[in-house]
């Protein structure tokens, strides 16, 4: 289970976050999936709210790409360490294009049921990607 969850991690990070194929998000995101963010990224829940999430940020940096950097699994949970890089190119949250190259530092936890993400635990270096695009305090 645990090689077949890390798949489901993997394809998440290269197909939708890197590729930008919001049409697999239904594929991969449960229905009742739940997002913990400490960031402010809550959207609702289901896939609807990833679709919301991923949009912001391709939408803010459409050249971004996911790293992975670690990856671990036990049982029901994956969890993975990456790297986000990119260019501030469109409106992320409010801020106007910087054209700032970005580099940002964050971890996942997901739990997977049943072949799909239901539940997310993500924290990253949000304060860091806005003081590198050169948003004011």
């Amino acid at each position: 289970m645990s090689e077949a969850n890390k798949a489901v991690f993997r394809r998440y990070f290269d197909e939708v976050l890197n590729a930008g194929r919001i049409e697999l998000i239904d594929e991969l995101i449960a229905p009742d999936y739940v997002s913990h963010y400490p960031t402010g990224y809550d959207f609702g829940g289901g896939p609807e709210d990833v679709k919301q999430i991923v949009s912001t940020v391709r939408g803010g940096f459409p050249n971004v790409h996911f790293q992975i950097e670690d990856l671990l699994a036990e049982e029901d949970r994956v969890v993975g360490r990456w790297t986000f890089r990119g260019t501030h190119r469109g409106d992320f949250m409010g801020i106007a294009p910087s054209g700032k190259n970005v580099s940002v530092v964050g971890i996942a936890i997901y739990r997977i049921a049943d072949g799909r993400i239901a539940e997310a635990w993500v924290a990253w270096d949000a304060l860091g990607l806005m003081q590198q695009i050169g948003a004011e305090s």
